[in-house]
């Protein structure tokens, strides 16, 4: 998973082809770290997808942009544009996860 550090990398990043998926998170918060350790699981299962991380607290204004105050979410993003969002202050499974990423995959594959 890519950390990204501020506004310009990750407007950067959502240039590139394909499906990003922005994951907000901080190091103090104890749901991300939860989730951490099943992350690169997932990274692989879904490799045809880019991975981002976001610290909430030092990317606070791109945060506030996507209204994003729980951690950990996740955002999807295709073309430079929100396709989906699994955004909430609630603990996230490796199963939500994944079923958060297979239907964001499925959505994409109806609209082409």
């Amino acid at each position: 998973m890519t950390e990204l550090h501020n506004k310009d990398e990750f407007l950067n990043a959502l240039t590139n082809s394909g499906i990003q998926v922005m994951m907000f998170t901080a190091f103090w918060c104890p749901d991300c770290m939860y989730i951490k350790p099943f992350l690169p699981e997932i990274e692989e299962q879904f490799s045809d997808l880019q991975f981002y991380s976001l610290n909430r607290d030092h990317c606070m204004d791109i945060a506030i942009e996507y209204e994003v105050m729980g951690i950990p979410s996740f955002i999807c993003f295709k073309d430079g544009k929100e396709i989906s969002r699994f955004v909430s202050t609630l603990r996230k499974t490796k199963e939500e996860i994944e079923a958060f990423l297979n239907q964001t995959i499925e959505s994409e594959k109806e609209i082409c």
